[in-house]
């Protein structure tokens, strides 16, 4: 039987002891001794949060379906925990065999978002690992990173051994088989990376050297050794349905932020949204096939208690057969009084009638993503939406029964102007009206219509064709939350209208770690000595820490915010084949200056690259 980390002294101690006892329904315990690699997979933040993400269920299972190798889990401990973790001298631990972090063969972290980079090193810290790759020796870990984050590496590439670029049920296999043999061998931590740096979608920050021009931009980025791969491709499943998918998924003993089965339709997304990352990260468009999910969608429901059911994908209305997913999932569900989340869905007639069936959605909202307040500012973002399809989706929602719609926008996008903002406010009020002349007062039952607008701040992100904009000030951020306010202020329908937006100051620090460079580990340090961890949470974070931090190390956030690009300028993460070309994102983003409209996948192939990989829904030469 297995001995706890922690007394039960300090379990009483602390909020949520649940978070790190381990044990839990389809956790997976090995005997050790049989075992030749031990990974522990880490989600830097609470077990709750960590605990509700797809990608570690699906790498944990896939890892531990191999007979040599045994996958643990570990999560940022709470800021309770971290204090009686330093003084007491106890170092970090995996769940499943509570063994200090350090004595693992891979620490594999996932990098979902910015501003989760400060507790990366809390894990590091914690476990007793040096913060930086370059000290660390064969009796630490292999730090690999992946993640939507690790497509611009290089503010946080200091603390990697290893960076894995692309879907991670492709190499891995290929990279534990080589530690395997160079552990073996005795080979020494270097050449082990070396040779690591030679398998399709591994990079390796070590094997390659940075120099800078005078303007602080990048003059070029070279690996150091000759068989090094001067770019790293990224690593994409050619058929999703034979690909591996967690069917006994691991079952939290507390409540997980979100807390339910997961059920992965496609992956990639045909819209083209100028300012989107995922769409762009995650082409060729790939589907999984009807049967497969119908079968993954069985096995789920038997090994799970869960009362809910999410399809998962960027834009599940493109989804070719959704329907008849739909269909099957109302048959199976409805006798267990499984609820079905259709996220991502477009309002049209289908998606009402669908969800009238499988949820008591008259008590939620209705979701619609503007992004812009005009029809101009949506050209130029290439959303695809226009305001007579919102209008006319809101009408058969009012009609159906809802009475509640969510609006999200953003704020700063490339080329706003003030009666973009104003559009926010009277798009708000063209709906509250399109709600009173669907729906007859005697027909209303005392209800009122409910919109609520929420606005986030535009961030210019890597692989998208607003990587080259200029990102707005906090100033200019903050001025525009009111105008947008003032906008909603002065609508004939203001009382029926609620507007939140979010907070400047983390917006922009996640635009100068989003296009960052290799000299932001030094501020991200140095923030970390200063008490800065879990930024990702209001209550925890302190931007007057990160500014000092900043202008300890003499770096210029407007360097990385809202400098002006230039075309030809060579980017932190250049060096990573996505499949869509840097020319296909230039030429985007011109036409997004020229407010031109490109039409999606579906509608006209647009040459943006990804078609290289041979495979995808709309790629000409697929296979």
């Amino acid at each position: 039987m297995r001995k706890l980390a922690l007394s039960d002294e300090i379990l009483l101690q602390i909020d949520k002891p649940a978070r790190y006892i381990g044990g839990e329904k389809n956790s997976v315990m090995k005997d050790k001794t049989d075992i030749a690699v031990r990974f522990v997979m880490c989600f830097p933040d609470l077990y709750e949060i960590g605990m509700s993400h797809l990608g570690i269920q699906i790498l944990y299972g896939m890892f531990n379906s191999y007979p040599d190798t045994w996958c643990e889990r570990v999560y940022s401990p709470g800021m309770d925990l971290d204090a009686i973790l330093r003084e007491k001298k106890i170092p970090l631990f995996a769940l499943e065999s509570q063994d200090p972090v350090k004595n693992f063969d891979f620490l594999g972290i996932t990098l979902q978002y910015e501003m989760c980079y400060t507790n990366i090193l809390q894990i590091l810290d914690l476990s007793g690992i040096p913060l930086f790759a370059k000290d660390r020796t064969l009796e630490d870990p292999i730090v690999i990173g992946g993640g939507p984050c690790s497509y611009n590496p290089e503010p946080i590439a200091d603390f990697f051994d290893l960076f894995y670029i692309g879907e991670g049920e492709t190499r891995y296999r290929d990279l534990l088989d080589l530690y395997k043999k160079d552990k073996e061998e005795g080979v020494s931590r270097e050449d082990f990376l070396h040779h690591a740096a030679l398998i399709p979608g591994i990079y390796v920050p070590s094997m390659y050297h940075v120099t800078y021009s005078e303007d602080g931009t990048i003059a070029s980025f070279d690996p150091i050794y000759e068989d090094v791969p001067k770019t790293v491709k990224k690593q994409i499943v050619e058929d999703l349905s034979d690909s591996f998918y967690p069917t006994k998924p691991v079952l939290p003993f507390i409540k997980a932020t979100q807390d339910r089965l997961v059920l992965e339709i496609m992956r990639g997304c045909i819209r083209g949204c100028r300012f989107c990352q995922a769409g762009q990260l995650y082409r060729p468009i790939r589907e999984r096939s009807i049967e497969t999910l119908k079968e993954y969608a069985r096995e789920l429901i038997a090994n799970t208690g869960h009362e809910e059911i999410c399809l998962s994908s960027l834009s599940s209305s493109d989804y070719t057969q959704l329907e008849e997913l739909l269909l099957f999932l109302i048959d199976e569900c409805e006798a267990k009084k499984i609820n079905i989340s259709l996220p991502s869905l477009r309002i049209d007639q289908f998606s009402l009638d669908v969800m009238n069936k499988v949820q008591d959605v008259k008590k939620s909202s209705l979701t619609f993503a503007p992004e812009a307040g005009s029809q101009r500012l949506r050209n130029v973002i290439n959303k695809g939406l226009t305001e007579e399809d919102i209008l006319a989706g809101a009408k058969l929602a009012f009609e159906g029964g809802w009475n509640k719609v969510k609006l999200y926008f953003m704020l700063g996008l490339p080329t706003e102007t003030e009666e973009d903002i104003k559009g926010i406010g009277l798009l708000c009020n063209e709906i509250c009206k399109t709600y009173f002349e669907t729906v007859p007062k005697e027909k209303r039952n005392g209800q009122k219509i409910q919109v609520t607008a929420s606005t986030s701040f535009f961030i210019p992100k890597p692989f998208t064709a607003f990587q080259w904009a200029q990102m707005n000030t906090e100033t200019d951020f903050r001025e525009k939350a009111y105008q947008t306010r003032l906008g909603i202020m002065a609508t004939l329908n203001q009382r029926s209208i609620k507007y939140n937006w979010h907070d400047t100051d983390v917006s922009v620090l996640e635009g100068v770690f989003a296009r960052g460079d290799r000299k932001i580990a030094e501020a991200i340090q140095k923030a970390y000595e200063n008490g800065c961890v879990f930024d990702a949470w209001n209550e925890t974070f302190h931007y007057d820490r990160w500014l000092n931090a900043f202008e300890e190390c003499g770096l210029s956030i407007e360097f990385y915010t809202t400098r002006k690009r230039e075309d030809d300028e060579i980017f932190p993460w250049d060096f990573i084949d996505i499949g869509v070309s840097k020319a296909f994102l230039l030429r985007e983003w011109h036409n997004a200056i020229e407010e031109k409209v490109s039409p999606n996948c579906r509608m006209q192939c647009q040459g943006c690259g990804a078609a290289t990989y041979g495979v995808g829904l709309y790629c000409p030469g697929k296979k």
